[in-house]
């Protein structure tokens, strides 16, 4: 069953599981929606590991991580010669899936001009490449996921009524940390198992102050921000007990001011990375990998939030913007 692959055991979460094993044995397009930092892949993948495909291949795309120009491409493939550039045939995302899943990760973002191409090919299970007029037959199974409020966009013309509905076959609405606490111990002991684990220590417990921490703090970040805290936690332990005195409650689970919406908590948590790392983006120690994101969709989140800074690339192949804000052709060329 899908359930034994999840943590977390909470009323709202075991909500999610019980609905999980009502669809991963059918085919049905399922739509992920909740708050970034939720954990929607990790559900998407456990649809796909309880259900008929497990044995085929899970693929993801992230939507908003790809420009706009070359997302219908990776999407549906091309032929050899279709644009400048393409020098050999190339397989798409679609059917590099086929019967298996495609996870479609910020759906939200999809350019309006390419929603009735991925509409009709929903419908019709059948996909074109560029510069070919040739279909070819797919056996897909779709799992969509978006951090954005889908219905308002439809009714603010940024989404097609049409494929809104073709993707909410089987909604799952994800509930975020904040709304979980009963949750929390059991994450925070499969996070520092994890990052002990990785970093050769032994840890054997949580101090009961730390835990009262963890347990008030309000999670803008959700699960995400959740790991973050326990990793930075674990590197600084000295000892057998993960306790307050390891972290930096001022930066990692300090007060916060009031989050207004979730755009006002993604652009929060985005911002506290960054000035964690001293505004560095890419590299091993940007805000990126922190964030558990490509460096590509970090910066296209930014551009979303309107957090704009200079970057200048360093030595290390770290990228610094630290140097105040700019515009966004400055900032993002």
């Amino acid at each position: 069953m899908a359930a034994t692959t999840l943590i977390g055991s909470s009323a709202n979460f075991q909500a999610v599981r019980d609905q999980i094993d009502m669809v991963a044995p059918v085919d049905s397009t399922v739509l992920l929606q909740g708050e970034t930092g939720t954990g929607k892949e990790v559900i998407a993948q456990a649809i796909h590991e309880a259900g008929q495909r497990r044995h085929n291949r899970f693929v993801a795309v992230n939507c908003a991580a790809i420009p706009n120009a070359l997302l219908e491409s990776e999407l549906f493939g091309h032929e050899r010669g279709a644009f400048t550039g393409a020098v050999t045939q190339t397989v798409g995302r679609f059917q590099s899936a086929d019967r298996g899943t495609l996870f479609l990760d910020e759906i939200g973002d999809l350019p309006l001009d390419l929603q009735p191409k991925l509409l009709r090919v929903l419908q019709e299970m059948q996909i074109e490449r560029l510069g070919s007029g040739r279909p070819i037959n797919l056996d897909v199974r779709v799992i969509a996921a978006t951090n954005q409020d889908l219905w308002r966009m439809v009714q603010d013309r940024k989404f097609r009524a049409d494929l809104y509905y073709r993707l909410n076959v089987f909604p799952i609405s994800l509930p975020p940390l904040r709304e979980r606490k009963d949750d929390i111990r059991t994450l925070t002991e499969h996070f520092i198992c994890k990052f002990a684990k990785r970093q050769g220590k032994s840890i054997d417990r949580i101090s009961d102050g730390m835990m009262e921490a963890l347990r008030g703090h309000d999670w803008p970040g959700n699960i995400r921000e959740l790991q973050n805290v326990v990793e930075r936690a674990v590197i600084m332990a000295k000892g057998s007990v993960l306790d307050l005195s390891a972290i930096d409650l001022t930066t990692s689970i300090g007060e916060s001011a009031p989050i207004r919406t979730l755009a006002d908590a993604e652009r929060a948590h985005i911002t506290a990375a960054l000035r964690e790392t001293n505004w560095v983006v890419g590299g091993r120690r940007g805000a990126a990998a922190q964030l558990g994101l490509a460096r590509t969709t970090l910066i296209t989140m930014m551009q979303r939030h309107g957090i704009f800074r200079e970057i200048a690339s360093r030595p290390n192949g770290e990228t610094d913007c630290s140097h105040g804000p700019k515009s966004r052709e400055q900032s993002f060329a």
